[in-house]
């Protein structure tokens, strides 16, 4: 399994928190975290400040995770049941993932390729 596929089946490695905490331009950085902050508040309703976009390591890095993400509930549930990914999931898809799905459908997608593969 892709090790920077998040447990929700969005790809950490591409995200643009993650790329902020990777840009070594200071003002590129700061550039990175506002407009991520703007597209918090417009796609989820998040009123989100530049200055709260925290470095990411990615959810399965076991390091820095983004500010959002904190109060994630899928992240500690599959964490909790010793869980790669929610693919592998017995309750998958769980009513909390499904949520989270209806604003990231390539998600979905994604966690149904890896659960495919598994089978």
């Amino acid at each position: 399994m892709d090790p920077w596929l998040a447990y929700c089946g969005l790809p950490c490695d591409s995200c643009p928190i993650h790329l902020a905490t990777l840009e070594p331009d200071d003002r590129k950085r700061q550039e990175l975290r506002t407009a991520i902050a703007r597209y918090c508040t417009e796609q989820y309703g998040l009123p989100l400040d530049p200055l709260a976009v925290t470095d990411c390591d990615g959810c399965r890095a076991g390091g820095r995770l983004f500010s959002g993400c904190r109060d994630c509930r899928i992240r500690p549930c599959a964490v909790a049941r010793g869980l790669d990914s929610c693919a592998f999931c017995a309750d998958y898809p769980c009513a909390v993932l499904e949520e989270h799905c209806r604003r990231e459908p390539l998600a979905r997608d994604r966690l149904d390729r890896v659960r495919a593969e598994a089978l």
